[in-house]
């Protein structure tokens, strides 16, 4: 009978240990896991929704052309004295001596020359000056029928060149023609750049950005937009720093920007970056961009 009482005794001394154990170690489980648990907000970069310019854009090519050009041919033996042009002339100017009449400039422009190598020289007898009025360069392009709607005189352009690739030639529509080309089905248009510096050389070629259907329009960073299957989201941050989803719709995509046709309002504060550490209804720790 004392050795029964005795097992029982070790046996419940045994599962008392195991329970104080099992106790003890939920406590510091559940200590550590609410320590842990209250970490702070990620740090998110956060910006405002603002209203941007948006538009749909043609892109072609054109010739440079400039708007004054004069050609003279000059016979070597007419010359009088030595051959010595300016660079830059002024209307009026004189250009050139020569015994059957001075050359004078009829405008102002820049001067270029072709034919004053030796064998050229000698053998033709012939060389040719050109004065070109560069300060305004046109351009003729050619439209696409399906855009002929669209373009109208005044509308901005854009304009490259390979020798300056960074830069960019601000312009506008300045004539449209009246009909369709049966033969191309395209409609011609003549572009107008402002090229005060002479930057633009005629016979450019250049690279041609036609501007239309404009429109300011809600812009938001396109590293603010999740896409799920044919869907766009936004996360959205409340007074109280808590991020939520938000559907909306796009639209046109450009220079980093995203138009926002429907969904949130100018003035929204929304996730610019950091999609990954964000959680539906998850509070953060904005950081204005």
């Amino acid at each position: 009978m004392k050795r029964s009482t005795k097992i029982i005794t070790i046996i419940s001394v045994f599962f008392l240990v195991i329970a104080i154990v099992i106790t003890a170690r939920t406590m510091i489980g559940n200590h550590f896991k609410k320590k842990f648990s209250k970490r702070p907000p990620p740090g998110i970069i956060v910006t405002e929704v603002v209203k941007q310019e948006f538009a749909e854009k043609l892109e072609t090519f054109g010739t440079a052309i400039s708007s004054k050009s004069e050609t003279f041919k000059i016979r070597k033996n007419d010359v009088v004295g030595e051959l010595n042009l300016k660079d830059k002339v002024k209307k009026g100017d004189l250009i050139l001596n020569l015994k059957s009449g001075n050359v004078v400039a009829p405008f102002d422009g820049v001067l270029g020359y072709t034919g004053l190598t030796e064998d050229i020289f000698v053998s033709d007898n012939i060389f040719i000056i050109t004065l070109d009025d560069n300060s305004t360069i046109f351009s003729d392009i050619k439209v696409p029928e399906s855009y002929a709607p669209f373009i109208k005189k005044g509308l901005p352009v854009e304009a490259r060149v390979s020798s300056y690739k960074d830069k960019v030639f601000l312009g506008e529509i300045d004539f449209i023609s009246s009909r369709i080309n049966a033969d191309t089905r395209s409609l011609l248009a003549r572009i107008k750049i402002n090229n005060n510096n002479l930057e633009l050389l005629s016979g450019s070629l250049l690279e041609i950005t036609v501007k239309f259907n404009l429109r300011d329009s809600l812009s938001v960073p396109d590293t603010s937009i999740m896409m799920e299957g044919e869907k766009s989201y936004i996360y959205t941050v409340s007074d109280e720093n808590i991020a939520n989803k938000t559907e909306v719709q796009i639209g046109l995509r450009g220079d980093s920007k995203v138009e926002i046709l429907s969904g949130i309002n100018e003035g929204d504060q929304i996730v610019a970056e950091g999609l990954k550490k964000v959680r539906p209804k998850g509070k953060i720790k904005p950081i204005k961009n």
